[in-house]
């Protein structure tokens, strides 16, 4: 499997989806060549993207360089057993807190191999966070997309990429993930640069119209 942590294997990824996808190959022609984007794996990186799910970019920011500053991602079992709070003081919700909880619980147990996921297929990888409570369908993807840079993960429930699909592939009405999922059927193992491409058109197109998610 690889990675996508470098431009050498994301171009090689965007030949192969041109090549099976002639709209694939026409959006990377207008120029929807997508970023690598890749964030730092493991419980750090997990943490980061449920920290800041559903707030702006600054907020989430300041209450995640609050929390890195209390607490030690390396030690998931400190993470797990800390008061609750010591974790509200760092601005986080309580929803928030027990995903952290279930997630550092996890990892200090073994069920969650943390550092393992990166070697597995991307439906093995996605179902194993997602048996974590409170791990949705979306972060485990995000996760697997921009942390480990996983080729084959793909979100089919992010709302920007039901777009996009929608409007590159001229559809009456944007996908639903069910039906996204199908379509992504025709880029394996390259749905992750594909999400990526997706995203790319997406955020182009909205520059030029000012079109909504």
């Amino acid at each position: 499997m690889r990675i996508l942590d470098s431009e050498a294997v994301l171009d090689e990824a965007l030949r192969a989806l041109a090549a099976a996808d002639p709209v694939m190959a026409r959006m990377l022609d207008e120029g929807a060549r997508p970023p690598l984007r890749k964030r730092e794996a493991g419980l750090d990186g997990l943490a980061s993207i449920i920290v800041s799910q559903q707030l702006s970019v600054a907020s989430a920011r300041a209450i995640w360089n609050r929390f890195a500053e209390r607490f030690d991602t390396a030690d998931a079992a400190a993470i797990a057993r800390a008061p609750e709070a010591d974790l509200r003081a760092c601005g986080l919700s309580a929803p928030k807190i027990r995903t952290l909880r279930a997630v550092c619980e996890a990892v200090a147990g073994g069920d969650l191999p943390i550092d393992e996921l990166h070697a597995m297929p991307a439906d093995e990888a996605h179902a194993r966070l997602v048996r974590v409570k409170g791990i949705g369908p979306w972060t485990a993807d995000i996760y697997l997309l921009f942390c480990l840079g996983h080729p084959d993960a793909f979100a089919a429930g992010d709302l920007a990429l039901q777009e996009g699909a929608r409007m590159a592939y001229g559809l009456e009405v944007r996908p639903d993930a069910k039906a996204l999922t199908g379509l992504a059927e025709r880029w394996r193992p390259w749905r992750g640069a594909a999400a990526k491409v997706l995203w790319a058109y997406y955020g182009q197109q909205k520059a030029r119209t000012g079109a909504p998610v």
